[in-house]
């Protein structure tokens, strides 16, 4: 493979704002009859939170447990995703859930946590400290891996591909371009990846990256997006540069994907399993909560779907949109 460069409580009015802004939902905080579990996610717009959201909202039912669930309106918003986290502090949670957009930002307020002697279960993103006690996650870098070994399939081995990915700073931003690059450098000597470029999950400049990508490499074969958001930028670029006979791969679900992949827009993507990450995530802070021993990590599960398999009974499930 070659690489080419290119180039402490916070007012509860404040609370009460930020949440209704992001669509997330609030909870009085700690100190009712059952226990409360906080959690602050990387993100809420998009249908993989929505799904996340709902898997700990049944599993914190069946368990008889009570939930908050916020995040910020995007992906890049690390300052408001802090002020979050603050927020949920200052509600004294029993144990807090956390998605770490970055994890230097963050990090006094885990060692707060910590102090405080509130349990930190991460989630999705795994957090850079020894203070969560586990992660619910995917494993980001197989899952990337995946991608790129049917990205060199779909090219025969050969070709120039560009990616596009949420962020460098969170854990599934460097394990979803990683895992990619690596698979490619191992596997694939004859494709040409270019130097990914960060388009903080936002569909619309994503869309301006892949045009930008496409602009500067006429003979640009495929493109990688590593998140719900990129991917549906991609998709977007792609169609408004006009270009055609692209492969495009991407990362997570949504009606977007779903539909560009029914109408070949998009070759297929790697489905996590939100609805499980959100009952693992609630599962296993009542097992802290319990004292119970958890694994440092708690693999989620993903799986590759195309027009093949898009309606199995495997598959179908796990699409969330």
């Amino acid at each position: 493979m070659r690489i080419h460069r290119i180039g402490a409580a916070v007012a509860a009015a404040a609370f009460a704002l930020t949440a209704a802004a992001c669509g997330g939902s609030s909870d009085e905080g700690g100190g009712g009859d059952q226990p409360y579990i906080a959690i602050v996610s990387k993100g809420f717009q998009h249908q993989f939170w929505q799904a996340v959201k709902q898997g700990a909202e049944a599993e914190a039912a069946e368990q008889g447990v009570r939930i908050s669930f916020e995040g910020p309106a995007s992906e890049s918003e690390v300052e408001a995703q802090v002020t979050m986290l603050q927020n949920a502090l200052g509600r004294q949670p029993d144990v807090l859930g956390f998605a770490a957009l970055d994890s230097r930002a963050a990090a006094p307020l885990l060692q707060q946590a910590r102090t405080s002697n509130i349990p930190v279960i991460a989630f999705d993103s795994g957090v850079d400290s020894d203070i969560p006690l586990t992660t619910a996650a995917t494993d980001n870098k197989a899952a990337a891996a995946e991608a790129a070994k049917h990205m060199a399939e779909a090219l025969g081995g050969t070709g120039k591909v560009g990616l596009v990915v949420h962020d460098q700073t969170s854990q599934t931003g460097q394990d979803r371009r990683d895992g990619f690059l690596e698979w490619m450098g191992a596997n694939a000597p004859g494709i040409e990846v270019l130097e990914p470029q960060y388009g903080g999950g936002d569909q619309a400049k994503s869309a301006d990256i892949t045009k930008a990508i496409i602009a500067a490499n006429p003979d640009l074969r495929g493109i990688y997006a590593a998140n719900e958001g990129s991917a549906i930028g991609v998709l977007r670029g792609v169609a408004e540069s006009g270009t055609t006979g692209l492969t495009v791969i991407g990362f997570d679900s949504g009606t977007g994907q779903i539909e560009a992949i029914r109408n070949g827009q998009m070759l297929g993507a790697v489905t996590q399993d939100p609805i499980g990450m959100g009952r693992a995530l609630v599962d296993a802070s009542v097992k802290a909560l319990n004292g119970e021993q958890l694994p440092k990590v708690i693999d989620t599960g993903f799986y590759w779907y195309d027009k093949s398999n898009i309606d199995s009974p495997e598959i179908e499930p796990l699409l969330y949109q």
